[in-house]
């Protein structure tokens, strides 16, 4: 198999929590912890309130600054969960097959309950790459363990040619 030239990406960190602070916040730390033991640059972590405008807000802060923007929060079904409807219309190209193996490899460990994630991914009109998944600390290990650092220098390698 051919060796892929690393690409270190600068991403940033946006939390949606009602509950949560950057002290508080063990989900946005493990991501950060991870993107940096695998190489990569965190250029900031920001936590903000499940708000529409607040979460525009915040990613609107992260993108200037970063090739990746991940959310963790805010994915489920409650009424107060907008993450998904607010970053959603961020998105001009959709990358479907990580909310569908996100999925899949949430349901081998949690079963029928993985079907109320909406967590997605895909690029902005700015193409900043955008990945919104749960806030559980579960949820985000898989995601970023399994299946984002092993495709993030992929995915900025094919914006970038």
């Amino acid at each position: 198999m051919e060796q892929k030239e690393f690409i270190q990406a600068r991403v940033g960190i946006l939390t949606i929590s009602d509950t949560r602070n950057l002290d508080t916040d063990k989900s946005g730390q493990l991501i950060a912890e991870a993107l940096e033991a695998a190489g990569h640059i965190v250029t900031q972590r920001i936590v903000v309130k499940d708000d529409d405008f607040l979460i525009n807000e915040g990613l609107a802060k992260l993108k200037p600054q970063s090739d990746c923007v991940i959310s963790n929060g805010g994915t489920g079904i409650a009424v107060r969960d907008v993450t998904f409807e607010a970053l959603w219309d961020q998105v001009a190209q959709e990358i479907p097959g990580f909310g569908e193996l996100f999925r899949m490899l949430s349901y081998q460990e949690i079963g029928t309950r993985a079907m109320l994630s909406r967590a997605f991914a895909g690029f902005t009109l700015d193409n900043v790459l955008l990945f919104v998944i749960p806030g559980s600390s579960n949820a985000c290990g898989l995601a970023i363990n399994q299946l984002i650092i092993p495709e993030l220098p992929h995915f900025l390698a094919e914006r970038r040619k």
